[in-house]
């Protein structure tokens, strides 16, 4: 029996009003840690663009921002793997520390494009974000047989950055600007849905569990903001 048939079968065993509870409750911990990220990367991304001594700081040495890139990686990376071993406060501590890191890193996107262009695109991504997301939540479709397509289509759509880095190709930037945004949209459905089904650890595994549980389903949903956003931006951002 895999995770999702066991969350399933625990479901069951619940009535509809408590396991619509259970959920509930999981996923305003979620939306709320997601919203604390955001909103701590947002802020220092502006406190940062309006810094001359922090642009300096920063993109002062290139050497500087791509170990700031390696950090986020790790962060995720560790959190992802050994969340089980560690303590709420040290995975509350991981995603903030993310975030705060990715407010230096996506600082650049103030100097590159206008104020304008990033707060619509911004409006124009939580719009969209909200309507999958929402679509996730509630749609009685079994969304689980994208888990594989999209992650093929990650590969790909990373493998076409790659490349396009070295050709410099503004054909091939856009194609992958769209087919960001499609995949990325098409992610938050999927993972929103998958949350639903793991919003039931508390059940099972206690309220430490859920709580962790609710922040790494804040940093998957915070992603696909991100990269939604960011892709979005690619294709309809103005450029200073």
């Amino acid at each position: 029996m895999n995770e999702n048939q066991f969350d399933r079968s625990i479901a069951r065993q619940l009535s509809a009003e408590e396991a619509a509870r259970i959920q509930a409750q999981f996923f305003a911990q979620v939306y709320g840690w997601m919203a604390a990220g955001l909103s701590l990367t947002g802020g220092v991304a502006l406190f940062t663009a309006s810094s001359p001594a922090m642009q300096q700081f920063i993109f002062g040495t290139r050497f500087l921002f791509i170990g700031l890139i390696i950090a986020e990686l790790l962060i995720v990376g560790f959190m992802t793997a050994r969340a089980a071993q560690w303590s709420r406060a040290e995975v509350q501590t991981a995603f903030l520390a993310y975030a705060l890191l990715n407010g230096l890193t996506l600082s650049v996107i103030f100097m590159a494009y206008t104020a304008d262009s990033i707060a619509s695109t911004f409006f124009v991504s939580g719009a969209t974000f909200g309507v999958m997301s929402l679509y996730g939540y509630f749609t009685k479709s079994d969304l689980s047989g994208w888990g594989k397509i999209l992650s093929m289509a990650i590969i790909g759509l990373f493998i076409a950055l790659v490349v396009n880095m070295f050709v410099q190709s503004s054909a091939l930037s856009l194609v992958a600007s769209f087919v960001g945004v499609l995949l990325f949209t098409a992610l938050t459905a999927y993972d929103t849905q998958k949350l639903k089904q793991i919003a039931f650890i508390g059940v099972t595994e206690g309220e430490e569990a859920s709580h962790k549980a609710s922040i790494l389903g804040a940093l998957t949903l915070y992603l696909d903001f991100i990269n939604l956003f960011l892709f979005l931006l690619r294709i309809f951002g103005r450029r200073r």
